[in-house]
């Protein structure tokens, strides 16, 4: 497509001279800011997907895919036969009973809002985030109904270890006859899981089943039933299959109607922060196009040269072509490797600022323990091919000023 005339004489125009210095300056703005644009965009969409990705699985891991729950306070009756029928479902991994409640949890002095939930030990070993968030002999203690297990957030906050009393104050009420009053009951620390995420390891309490049941008021019934399907995607299909095997007296959401504001919030911000990011790559490309015209000014003289040494209007449009489209090669390439650098290593370098800067990426700030990154190669690809369109049109009309010059006007005012 280019000739190496071609690729010669945009060679020589790259390389700047003293008189040309200035150009060349606003040349090399022009290529690190298309560098810095599409670095922050890999770097900043990896993030983002990263956060999406590990959010989700850890609102999933503990909140199931498909969550069914009573409409009325008598809860599930028949909990364990309907749970029968879900898991028969094909698709469905899991179905895991629960009674969960509210209570304010005191202890040392110091009280909290709390949320309860009671689970069978073996259900919650059966959930892997759950099972790798305690340790062994804590769960053991879960098992045999020693008392309940809390995040490691809320242990210390209240300054709790395994063997201290945990106050709960439910704020449903009993009635009696000297009139309403509130469930007291204390129960002893099993252990303590940490699954990484701030505000589950900050307020969710983990108690045995049967004892959540009589704490609850629920005999013989669950609050509701927490579905695990293959994969996420699965699970929405599989949404309308439960709620038909469940009948009309039960609530049945999927992850995305449950955690609707968190899931809508994610993917506008997405996309927000992409089209915006993608404004730098813009700017840096306008720049491309106001040194190329100086540069066409500058070379309006050897223009015309060419053009009375026989050069046609075309060759002298790919020569300019070849001057714009490189600073944008170069820089998108620059700034592709060094997004995919930091991208990759991201860990490592949060480590190293979280060891500076102290407190910087707070967990209580940013809903996570950790900063994941995870780079998509069809999202990379597109913010390559954006980069290089941007620079490939900012180029199109300097080269097109260039070769429109009139060699005769030009060498005339020479």
């Amino acid at each position: 497509m280019f000739g190496p005339l071609e690729r010669l004489v945009a060679l020589r125009y790259l390389r700047s001279r003293r008189q040309e210095g200035y150009i060349s300056v606003i040349g090399w703005f022009s290529l690190i800011g298309i560098a810095l644009g599409v670095a922050t965009l890999i770097i900043v969409m990896a993030v983002m997907n990263g956060l999406r990705a590990d959010l989700l699985t850890r609102i999933l891991g503990v909140n199931g895919h498909i969550a069914v729950s009573a409409h009325e306070r008598t809860g599930i009756p028949g909990f364990d036969g309907l749970a029968q029928k879900i898991r028969a479902i094909d698709g469905v991994v899991s179905v895991t009973p629960i009674v969960e409640g509210q209570v304010l949890a005191s202890a040392n002095g110091v009280s909290t809002g709390a949320v309860v939930r009671g689970i069978r030990a073996e259900d919650f070993r059966g959930r892997a985030l759950l099972n790798n968030a305690v340790s062994a002999p804590a769960l053991t203690r879960f098992d045999a109904g020693e008392g309940v297990l809390v995040g490691h957030r809320m242990a210390a906050r209240l300054g709790l270890r395994v063997g201290t009393t945990l106050s709960f104050v439910s704020p449903g009420s009993v009635s009696q006859q000297q009139g309403a009053t509130a469930r007291l009951r204390s129960f002893p620390i099993a252990g303590v899981f940490n699954v990484g995420m701030a505000e589950y390891d900050n307020s969710f309490i983990y108690m045995p089943l049967d004892q959540a049941q009589r704490y609850f008021r629920y005999p013989d019934a669950a609050s509701g039933l927490v579905v695990l399907t293959e994969t996420a995607e699965a699970a929405l299909p599989l949404t309308d299959r439960v709620r038909g095997t469940v009948g009309d007296g039960l609530e049945v959401l999927d992850w995305q109607q449950a955690n609707a504001s968190i899931y809508g919030a994610l993917q506008v911000e997405r996309v927000v922060t992409f089209l915006l990011l993608t404004l730098i790559v813009m700017v840096a490309a306008f720049n491309i196009v106001s040194s190329q015209i100086m540069l066409v000014n500058e070379k309006a003289s050897g223009v015309a040269i060419l053009r009375t040494m026989g050069a046609s209007r075309a060759t002298v449009l790919r020569v300019f072509f070849i001057t714009g489209s490189s600073v944008g090669i170069v820089g998108t390439t620059v700034g592709a490797a060094i997004g995919v650098a930091f991208a990759t290593h991201m860990e490592t370098l949060r480590g190293w600022i979280e060891g500076a800067g102290g407190g910087l990426f707070d967990a209580e700030i940013r809903f996570l323990a950790n900063l994941p990154a995870v780079m998509d190669a069809q999202e990379t690809v597109l913010i390559i091919a954006i980069a290089l369109g941007l620079s490939f049109l900012a180029s199109i009309y300097p080269a097109w000023r260039a070769a429109s010059l009139d060699p005769v006007e030009v060498l005339r005012y020479a």
